[in-house]
């Protein structure tokens, strides 16, 4: 393990030992023999502990400037092997050994005094850097070193390029970060981790062209980096070139046989091309590799629930959390299972759990919301829109939840403001167009109706479902009555009752009647927790309906995404540790 560091260092120390008398003053010079014959035959950490000690004593003992010069040189340079060789058994194993944490230590603090003695070491940087970066280490430390080995004189282009490519991975600004790895790059064309980092920096940014461009040039330069390959094929899957991912996986999977992973990436791309039965049998032969997997479980939950197999889903998010409890995407998937089968109050109560660990976590507040606004509790809903709104102000998805349930309490003048909100941060939700324009057409509040906005919100909505919305074309017929142009409505109107569902129909064709009688629309809802605060006029009589397109039900979970590459293992980066596995990705 050592012999590479030997034959240079030795060399010149050599030369100034035959060249350095003793005198009075050198007591130390026994000792300080003794450290570099022993250095010359040092073979494990114990032979390395051997020549400290002998350094230390020697020191302590007196010596002259330049030996004590040479013994601290002597010193640093055993301090680094040591260090090194002891953070080799953390990163240079394929499972690192639960004691990980006690040979971090020991590394960082024979790295830590080699720095103090030499402060020109960035192979110690770079190491310093590469621990601190690990599990409960310390980032700014990490940074530190980082810095100090890049601006450190270095005749080792690769070492340069690991440190500026490790530099690049704790680096927020986007332009910083990639200014590192083209340096990275420069420094060194022929290593393959500054490309990988690179398109791993390019995925997360969706620029999936170029980073494909770069996975491909590092697979170049190294063709069976497995993580390459798994990478590239999750870039193949953003790109929609499923069957290229497979063949990618493939290999993947004869690269490394035990590895679940490629299994599992296979699984969510036959999800996403809704081949559940594919998909399920790849994760069956993934359980028979690791029967407790999070990663599995989660997955498989997910394809059941869009098999519409809740109870095989809840099934499965219930393992995940017996296994690990508390684990936030299995409490979040089974409260939305449990508000699939209408158990509304369990859902809210498995979310009350997560918000207790953080009350101002926003994807709770929404989810809460949603719970609420389905159990037809609008005034609770409105509650946590509240608390997510002061989060995040603009946000689309609770501007219109609140705007919805306002509109469910006949609250009309605040749920105008909200879809005001909300068509700016997004103005091409139909589902905010439609609603929009639908309250502005039919509340039976005289200032607060806007006939011809109303047409414009809901054409826009039409033009961007294609006409082929019957509610959308209802709210459009309803903008037109509400002009005066009963003719106009009524064509609309009649296209709506002719495109609707069963179930449509015949609130659709109470509509056309009314604008066949001349009148428009008019519509108000009230909390249906209490007495009706505000009626339409008599002769019109009120819907009880929801809003005319409600808000994204709560049960609704997306389609398996394809992921974002998962962060690729370069040299440089340290692999995850068992006792402090990453959480698996939201399904």
């Amino acid at each position: 393990m050592f012999h590479a560091m030997r034959s240079m260092l030795l060399a010149s120390l050599l030369v100034a030992l035959l060249s350095a008398p003793a005198w009075a003053g050198n007591e130390g010079q026994e000792d300080l023999d003794k450290a570099t014959q022993a250095k010359l035959t040092a073979n494990t950490l114990s032979d390395l502990g051997d020549v400290v000690r002998l350094c230390e004593s020697a020191l302590k003992k007196g010596l002259d400037e330049g030996n004590t010069q040479f013994a601290n040189q002597l010193l640093a340079s055993t301090l680094i092997q040591r260090g090194s060789a002891a953070a080799a058994a953390i990163f240079n194993t394929a499972r690192p050994a639960p004691q990980w944490k006690d040979f971090r230590r020991v590394a960082l603090s024979d790295l830590e005094r080699a720095i103090t003695l030499d402060p020109n070491q960035p192979e110690a940087l770079y190491f310093v850097a590469r621990l601190n970066l690990l599990p409960e280490g310390d980032e700014k430390r990490a940074k530190e070193a980082l810095e100090a080995a890049i601006k450190t004189p270095n005749s080792d282009a690769m070492l340069r390029a690991k440190v500026l490519t490790l530099r690049a991975g704790v680096e927020e600004n986007a332009e910083k970060k990639a200014e590192f790895l083209e340096e990275a790059i420069r420094t060194a064309p022929a290593d393959p981790a500054a490309l990988r980092t690179r398109g791993l920096m390019y995925a997360a940014q969706g620029k999936s062209e170029q980073a494909l461009a770069d996975f491909n040039a590092a697979l170049e330069l190294d063709s069976d980096h497995a993580p390459t390959l798994e990478a590239k094929a999750m870039v193949l899957v953003q790109l929609n070139r499923y069957d290229e991912a497979l063949v990618v996986l493939a290999k993947v999977r004869q690269l490394e046989p035990e590895s679940i992973a490629p299994l599992v990436q296979e699984a969510r791309i036959h999800a996403l091309q809704e081949n559940n039965d594919a998909a399920l049998h790849t994760l069956e032969q993934a359980e028979k590799m690791e029967p407790e997997n999070l990663g599995v479980l989660l997955l498989r939950a997910t394809i059941y629930q869009q098999m519409q197999q809740n109870d095989k889903a809840l099934a499965d998010a219930e393992k995940a959390l017996k296994l690990r409890p508390g684990l936030e995407p299995a409490m979040r998937l089974r409260a939305v299972l449990l508000a699939g089968t209408g158990k509304f109050d369990l859902a809210i109560e498995q979310l009350g759990e997560l918000l207790k660990s953080d009350p101002k976590d926003l994807e709770s507040l929404l989810q809460l919301a949603m719970f609420y606004q389905a159990d037809e509790k609008p005034r609770k809903a409105i509650e946590y829109y509240d608390e997510a709104l002061k989060q995040a102000p603009e946000n689309p998805f609770a501007l219109r939840g609140r705007a919805d349930s306002y509109l469910s309490v006949g609250e009309h003048a605040k749920a105008i403001a909200d879809y005001e909100k909300a068509i700016k941060a997004s103005p091409e939700d139909t589902g905010v167009l439609n609603n929009f324009a639908w309250v502005l057409a039919t509340s039976p509040v005289d200032g607060l109706r806007n006939g011809k906005r109303a047409i414009e919100l809901a054409t826009k909505a039409c033009e961007l479902t294609e006409f082929k919305q019957a509610h959308i074309l209802s709210t459009l017929a309803a903008g037109h009555a509400e002009t005066g142009d009963f003719d106009t409505a009524k064509q609309w109107s009649q296209k709506a009752v002719e495109l609707g569902d069963e179930d449509q129909k015949e609130a659709l064709a109470k509509e056309l009647e009314s604008y066949k009688a001349g009148k428009p629309w008019r519509e108000i809802q009230t909390d249906p927790q209490q007495e009706p605060a505000q009626k339409a006029p008599a002769e019109e009589k009120p819907s009880q309906a929801k809003p005319a397109e409600p808000s994204p039900p709560p049960t609704e979970q997306p389609k398996p995404e394809a992921e974002k590459p998962a962060a690729v293992t370069p040299a440089e980066t340290p692999k995850p540790l068992p006792s402090d596995q990453p959480k698996p990705a939201a399904p």
